[in-house]
């Protein structure tokens, strides 16, 4: 799975990735009035809202984009409904020739880190069938419990040819609370990243690594520190955009080839409606302003590479 993503990276030319993160604010209103309409002021309804307006994204962008990154916690807080839509938001993006990076965050002990890998990842066998529950192509997992807790995703990932990326430094303010503690000297995130590499060694694609990290782009210093301890893995990047990374920031992230990460924005593309540059196409065309956001995106990120 690795090679299709840096394949369609290398193709477009747009090391980007569109993070559908959906809160119902963010849908225009008549999106909203036509699902209440059919479902009521429902879970369903709000569910309902959320996959027409990712649908008219997808549709919008994805022949500008390698892949997508939805959050399932956007989805899981409208209850079954909303993780219906999350399914289906997946079904759709694959079927749109595009790679789906499932943002679960997951890890816990062995056996639930299985059932998370199975769940995302892999399938589970039901009497005499084998089947696959949200099949995205990659998930972020979360390595704080340790090697057993990675482990079980590794196994799927090897037997369904998927990738993971690990958290390793994370975009958000406060992340150093934990990641930059010193351990013998060294941050945290630093030791996570060696073991990034370490558990990527023994499973390459033709390039790089099915074992991916989640470095932000809110950090770019510390994230030249991880390139060069993680050669192998590709880094995907959140925090570009509305968290305040900038194309500058980014250079670290990459290779001289202008390979080695692919860059998140959510907020950013799927709430540009919103945003004064793109107010010429008001809340009835938000999906063209989508569009416009992810093209002025590429070029910013090209600029640097």
């Amino acid at each position: 799975m690795i090679d299709r993503l840096v394949n369609r990276i290398k193709k477009l030319q747009a090391p980007v990735v569109v993070g559908l993160d959906p809160m119902l604010s963010y849908v225009p209103e008549q999106v909203q009035k036509k699902a209440f309409q059919e479902y009521g002021e429902t879970l369903e309804g709000a569910a309902e809202a959320v996959w027409q307006f990712n649908k008219a994204i997808v549709d919008a962008t994805c022949d500008l984009i390698p892949g997508v990154k939805p959050q399932a916690a956007m989805y899981e807080q409208f209850g079954v409904p909303g993780m219906a839509a999350f399914e289906k938001t997946v079904s759709y993006c694959q079927s749109k020739g595009l790679l789906v990076i499932g943002d679960i965050k997951r890890g816990d002990i062995g056996s639930t880190s299985a059932a998370y890998a199975a769940g995302h990842l892999g399938s589970v066998q039901v009497g005499s069938r084998s089947l696959e529950g949200f099949h995205e192509d990659f998930a972020t997992v979360n390595p704080y419990l340790g090697s057993d807790g990675i482990e079980p995703f590794l196994q799927v990932c090897r037997e369904h040819k998927k990738g993971i990326f690990v958290l390793v430094k994370t975009s958000n303010p406060s992340s150093g609370e934990f990641q930059d503690q010193l351990v013998d000297g060294r941050p945290l995130y630093e030791l996570v990243g060696e073991k990034v590499a370490s558990w990527g060694e023994s499973f390459c694609g033709e390039e790089y690594s099915y074992v991916g990290a989640v470095v932000g782009a809110t950090y770019p210093e510390m994230g030249r520190v991880l390139r060069k301890i993680m050669p192998k893995a590709y880094i995907l990047v959140p925090g570009y955009g509305a968290q305040g990374g900038t194309a500058e920031d980014l250079k670290p992230f990459f290779n001289k080839d202008g390979l080695g990460a692919v860059v998140n924005s959510s907020r950013g593309i799927i709430c540009a409606w919103k945003n004064e540059k793109y107010q010429k196409f008001g809340p009835e065309n938000y999906a063209d302003a989508s569009r416009q956001a992810v093209l002025d995106m590429i070029g910013d990120i090209r600029s640097i590479l």
